[in-house]
C-alpha cells in the first residue's frame, strides 16, 4: 500500500492510508473523512488466512507483516471484512479492492480453510472493482476515470481488473463452457526419465543426484 500511495501522489491525488484498523466497527474507517474517490482495499501482503494459521489450521503465534510482530492484528478474510466496514463508514464511495488475497480468490476457487470452493471474492467483498496483479497501472487508471467523474460500473474496459454484471452478457462475449478446456483426472505422470534433451539438461541433472 505504501508504493501504491507514493505512484497515486505522484500522480496528484491525495492518499490517506489506514494500516489495520479495527475491524469491530465502522468508526476506524471514518477517521480520514469521506473519501473523494473510492477506497483502496487489500489483506496486506499475504492472504489473510495463510498469515494468520498454519496449515494444521493452528493459529500463528506471530505476524511477520504486523509492528512488532504481534498475532491477530487482522481478522480471516481480511478483505471482506474490510470491504464490508467501509460500506458501512460511506455507503456511497466506490470501494476497490486489490492485493494478494484478491488476486488469487478473484474467481471460483478450493478454500483449504472451509474445504469446499467459494465464490469470487469480488461477490462476497460486494466491492464494485478488483485489481489483480501487478496494479501499478490499473489502480491509476481507475483513479483518473473516477476523478473525471466515470461511474464504477462503467470502467469494464481495463486491464487487469475484475467486475460483476448483474446478468449474463451477450452482444461482444463468448461464454466457453470451462469443462471441455480441462477435464478432472489423474495427474499425468512424470515424462523424465533422464534422457537428455538437446542440451543435455536431463543427463546432467541425473549425472548430479548420482551416488
Amino acid at each position: 500500500m505504501a508504493l501504491i500511495g507514493r505512484l497515486l501522489e505522484a500522480q496528484g491525488f491525495r492518499v490517506g492510508i489506514i494500516a489495520q484498523p479495527d475491524w469491530q466497527s465502522a468508526e476506524p474507517f471514518k477517521q480520514l473523512g469521506r473519501p473523494n474517490l473510492f477506497f483502496g482495499i487489500t489483506a496486506g501482503n499475504m492472504d489473510s488466512l495463510v498469515n494468520r494459521y498454519t496449515s494444521d489450521k493452528k493459529p500463528r503465534s506471530d505476524d511477520a507483516y504486523t509492528p512488532g510482530g504481534v498475532a491477530g492484528a487482522r481478522p480471516d478474510r481480511a478483505t471482506n471484512v474490510y470491504a464490508q466496514r467501509c460500506r458501512e463508514a460511506f455507503d456511497d464511495v466506490p470501494v476497490v479492492v486489490g492485493g494478494i488475497e484478491a488476486s488469487l480468490r478473484r474467481i471460483a476457487h478450493y478454500d483449504y480453510w472451509s474445504n469446499k470452493v467459494r465464490r469470487s471474492i469480488l461477490i462476497d467483498s460486494r466491492a464494485d472493482l478488483l485489481v489483480y496483479g501487478n496494479g501499478e497501472r490499473a489502480v491509476v487508471e481507475i483513479a483518473h476515470r473516477l476523478a473525471a467523474g466515470e461511474a464504477p460500473d462503467s470502467i469494464t474496459d481495463l486491464r487487469g481488473t475484475a467486475f460483476t454484471r448483474p446478468a449474463e452478457p451477450r452482444d461482444g462475449w463468448t461464454e466457453i463452457d470451462s469443462t471441455t478446456i480441462d477435464k478432472p483426472g489423474p495427474v499425468a505422470p512424470p515424462n523424465d526419465h533422464g534422457r537428455p534433451d538437446q542440451h543435455g539438461n536431463a543427463w546432467q541433472r541425473q549425472q548430479a543426484i548420482r551416488p
